[in-house]
């Protein structure tokens, strides 16, 4: 069986992560690990995640077979500007993990061009509020898109050859264009993690002269601002690399904003009705339900009463059940589904769960 290195930059969520999938399908390969902390270097090695690790990104990066960046995307740049001056194996193939890929694939152009190397951008969409090699988890991307943006040093084997060193993540590998894929992502990820942090802010000022707004807020203002608690440093930097099309989705909403003013203003009551009647197909046309995006899961609510021990009954009844998330909704409840939302990682579970509940409790249960 041929035996491969692989070196992975970045022993974090997402590179401890990826390790933890080649192992489970290749356990031949020899895998490397760099981590610029020792923390994270020390879990990698006791969790059997890498083989090696070093704090010398130079160190391993001649042995490898396929380099992985799985590191901030400036840091990434960074890195392959370094591998454009190292002595590597013929042929290796180099890819990464940034969430934005048009500058990634061009400094991959600009500074590999001329070396027999290989290179294609990556994005793995996937993640999880936790961070670090502690929470590397082997099925964090089952059944996600794993998005490959092929360049100019591309083979016509590069692809699948990474799908095969790949393969024990369980991922759903697509292929896109670079600037499509920062078109995309600046709608379906970029700009709603802007909108979110807007509307904290816009609430914590609003709250300073109306103090309840800190008390009610809950349910969709909840679930709509869940996502500006992400690292500001990540978020800085994702916009920064793909700031035309983020400024163009901006300018968009500000248009659809005033249009929807406008039918209030007038008390166009078709028009509102409209407005939230689109906005409620096209919900319901589009894949927003399949774990085929990033933090995507599937939620169950259940109506239950405010008693002891209740919690524990239906935890007991999902034994052996791998759940995502737990959230009791004790506060305001206007637009929740029930009091407690459990989160699953696949349908098969969450139809399991339904099943279990509805069959051994008189509570509602409510699939979102």
């Amino acid at each position: 069986m041929e035996e491969k290195v692989i070196y992975i930059a970045g022993l974090g969520l997402i590179g401890g992560s990826i390790a933890l999938g080649i192992k489970r399908d290749h356990p031949n390969y020899k895998v490397l690990g760099y981590n610029r902390s020792d923390k994270s270097r020390e879990i990698a090695l006791e969790r059997g995640i890498v083989d090696e690790a070093t704090n010398d990104f130079k160190e391993f990066a001649g042995l490898a077979d396929v380099i992985i960046l799985t590191v901030p995307i400036k840091q990434t740049i960074n890195f392959l500007k370094d591998l454009a001056t190292m002595e590597l194996k013929t042929n290796v193939i180099i890819t990464d993990a940034g969430s934005t890929k048009g500058e990634i694939v061009d400094a991959a152009e600009k500074y590999l061009t001329g070396r027999p190397v290989q290179f294609v951008g990556s994005h793995p969409m996937a993640g999880s509020h936790k961070s670090g090699a502690i929470a590397a988890d082997v099925n964090l991307f089952e059944n996600a898109y794993y998005i490959f943006t092929p360049s100019t040093l591309t083979k016509t084997e590069t692809i699948s050859e990474l799908e095969d060193v790949l393969s024990g993540l369980h991922a759903r590998f697509i292929q896109i264009d670079a600037a499509e894929h920062d078109r995309v992502t600046s709608q379906i990820s970029h700009f709603p993690h802007i909108l979110s942090a807007s509307l904290m802010e816009q609430a914590g000022d609003y709250a300073n002269t109306h103090e309840m707004t800190n008390r009610f807020a809950a349910g969709g203002f909840r679930d709509m601002t869940r996502i500006a608690e992400s690292e500001p440093g990540m978020w800085t930097s994702i916009l920064v690399t793909n700031k035309e099309a983020v400024l163009e989705r901006i300018a968009d909403f500000k248009d659809r904003l005033d249009s929807i003013a406008e039918l209030i203003s007038h008390e166009d009551e078709d028009g509102i009705w409209n407005y939230f009647n689109n906005a409620r197909l096209t919900r319901k046309e589009m894949e927003i339900h399949k774990r085929g995006g990033v933090e995507s899961s599937f939620d169950l609510f259940v109506d239950v009463p405010d008693e002891e021990d209740v919690i524990l009954q239906i935890l007991e009844l999902l034994r052996g059940t791998s759940l995502v998330n737990i959230h009791i909704n004790e506060e305001n409840r206007e637009d929740s589904f029930g009091i407690l939302q459990i989160s699953f990682k696949n349908a098969k579970d969450l139809e399991h769960a339904q099943k279990v509940i509805a069959e051994n409790t008189n509570y509602k249960v409510t699939i979102n």
